[in-house]
């Protein structure tokens, strides 16, 4: 049972489609995502009845220091259940680190145990636990000499997987700044090793910046993934106090451009986090600049702090205005936008869209 149902979300961490000539058939593909998957799966059943009515303060007026109190709509119900301990015993025996653990994800009781529709994810991070950066907005742990690499990894994780019979993997990692190469090496091994036992697999690599270097990202883009994805988390004003000194915005859209750059056929992807002061004026600036830099895809979520010792979450966004979002992601040509409090940058409906976007451009490769 847990082989026929899991779906696994690993982390190992210039030209835009012609649109024109496709508008017809992603319409097709949007109207099939309107049956697939959305955000109302993954959030309570009562919370959608409580959006319009809260009454509570969803915003820290300036100079307030207090934590603001957490909507329903973000409540999440305690991990457990027969489902959850399995993937979580099944992990360990791999002794394989999770992000939905390390990064204290919301979502990872719907997630590890299945929810509505009995399909299980989890967030493997691969490249070890230990990040050598400390974004004010994550509670991975840091080191500036984490533990060396497994040289066997690549291998056994695309054992794993193909064991598992996946049919879409998001491989992701933290950053690995005592490499020189930044780990990229070892992130492609794993691409090759997943698509050599199970070509079917479609691959997204969630990637670090590198540090903006092209031979690295080259060898990711060049990899035989099918996704590209990194992160812009905020918006350009916010950055230096959001994330580390060495991920710097300007920096992320180069890569992100590098990659289309490199590989044309490569779907981009990049993910905002919402709350942390930013106006709706910057909000809009930086999805301009990620269309600007060929960004395919975007997705949009509600901040939420770890953590006492991290940033704390300035506004918790309504539902309603993450619906806006997603529609100006639409009107600014984004072949696909989730928006929602519980999206993260790996969201299930998003992968249900680029899956069907990616198997109708092979088949009519053939």
């Amino acid at each position: 049972m847990f082989r026929n149902n899991l779906r696994l979300y690993i982390i190992s961490g210039k030209n835009d489609f012609q649109r024109c000539k496709h508008t017809t058939k992603l319409d097709q593909i949007r109207e099939k995502l309107k049956a697939g998957p959305s955000l109302a799966d993954f959030v309570s059943e009562d919370s959608p009845k409580t959006w319009d009515q809260y009454e509570g303060k969803l915003k820290r007026e300036k100079g307030e220091r207090e934590r603001l109190r957490l909507p329903p709509w973000l409540k999440t119900t305690i991990p457990t259940g027969s489902k959850f301990n399995e993937i979580k015993q099944q992990l360990r025996s791999l002794k394989l680190s999770t992000v939905c653990e390390e990064a204290r994800c919301p979502n990872i009781g719907e997630c590890w145990s299945g929810g509505k529709h009995g399909t299980s994810t989890a967030t493997i991070m691969l490249m070890g636990d230990t990040c050598t950066r400390g974004c004010m907005f994550c509670s991975v742990k840091t080191s500036r000499h984490p533990p060396p690499l497994d040289p066997d990894e690549p291998r056994n994780t695309a054992h794993a997987i193909h064991q598992w019979g996946l049919g879409y993997i998001v491989l992701t990692s933290v950053d690995r700044d005592d490499l020189p190469d930044g780990g990229a090496s070892h992130f492609a091994e794993t691409v090759r090793e997943i698509k050599k036992q199970s070509t079917e697999i479609l691959v997204e690599c969630l990637v670090p910046d590198f540090r903006g270097n092209r031979d690295s990202i080259a060898a990711i883009a060049n990899s035989g993934l099918d996704v590209f994805a990194h992160n812009i988390e905020t918006v350009e004003r916010l950055t230096p106090f959001v994330r580390d000194p060495r991920a710097g915005y300007r920096q992320t859209l180069k890569v992100l451009e590098t990659a289309k750059e490199i590989n044309p056929d490569l779907v981009t992807k990049s993910s905002i986090m919402l709350g942390l002061g930013e106006s709706d004026e910057q909000v809009e600036q930086t999805m301009k600049d990620l269309r600007s830099a060929g960004v395919d895809c975007v997705t949009l979520g509600q901040y939420m702090q770890p953590t006492k010792k991290h940033l704390k979450v300035f506004e918790y966004v309504t539902p309603a205005k993450f619906a806006q979002w997603e529609q100006r992601g639409q009107e600014l040509g984004f072949l696909y936008t989730a928006s929602g409090p519980l999206v993260r940058s790996s969201y299930r409906a998003g992968e249900f869209f680029i899956t069907s976007l990616l198997k109708d451009r092979k088949a009519k490769s053939l």
